[in-house]
């Protein structure tokens, strides 16, 4: 079992070669590939929408692990799952009913996140987190890649692990995203962290396979028991083939 999931973000590759990118990646040994949608409204950038999605989910089986940086979340399920998405993550800042959001996630047939910003509390979490199979922790206020990564993230995934062991939810996983590298990649697996998304981290590497394994190796040495949230994390795959 791998130390961490890695989940590069696509904001970050070279989108004027967007299919030798995507079969980089896959030739690196990476399984997940994280998608930033940007509305302009919930976040102060535009980035792309479903089409794209549709468009290379034809060129890999990556597990595409698909953030939702947009207002009501709600409205746009059904166009992302069409389009190929295995992983679902709103935000709960931008949903007026995000537990009813994470059931449709589910009745879609895909596995259902949620998404806190670095000022959001984790208050909501203990009564969301039997809808969810994922909490996705900002590191980084969202909206532009190449962010420094702030500190006191690493005690709220802390205490989001303990919140969510202590609860009876051991299954699900945390993911952080913002600012990671290999520097603070261990601290962040040994606060609770099971998925680690990297952009410009990753992507400045020529070669994404020394990438992928720097990111493995530098959270491999990390002295502590088996996190049942990881080993199902590590277990997601996109099953259903090239579209």
């Amino acid at each position: 079992m791998s130390a961490v999931v890695l989940s590069p973000s696509l904001l970050s590759a070279d989108f004027s070669r967007l299919g030798e990118e995507l079969a980089a990646l896959e030739q690196a040994g990476v399984t997940w590939l994280h998608l930033d949608i940007m509305d302009g409204n919930f976040v102060p950038n535009i980035t792309f929408g479903a089409p794209l999605i549709k468009s290379i989910r034809k060129k890999c089986d990556l597990f595409f692990d698909v953030h939702l940086m947009v207002e009501e979340p709600g409205r746009y399920l059904e166009d992302f799952a069409r389009a190929g998405a295995d992983l679902l993550v709103i935000h709960q800042e931008a949903s007026t009913h995000p537990q009813r959001d994470l059931q449709k996630i589910h009745d879609l047939g895909l596995l259902a996140g949620l998404s806190l910003n670095p000022g959001t509390g984790l208050e909501t979490v203990r009564w969301l987190a039997a809808d969810m199979n994922l909490l996705l922790l900002m590191s980084v206020n969202p909206g532009f890649s190449g962010q420094k990564f702030i500190p006191q993230s690493i005690e709220k995934i802390r205490a989001a692990r303990h919140l969510l062991d202590e609860n009876g939810f051991i299954d699900v996983a945390i993911q952080a995203d913002g600012g990671v590298n290999t520097e603070n990649a261990p601290v962040l697996a040994m606060a609770g962290a099971d998925v680690l998304v990297s952009g410009s981290a990753f992507f400045a590497q020529k070669e994404y396979g020394m990438a992928h394994r720097a990111f493995v190796e530098a959270c491999s040495e990390i002295s502590q028991k088996p996190r049942p949230s990881l080993s199902i994390a590590n277990q997601w795959r996109h099953v259903q083939g090239k579209q």
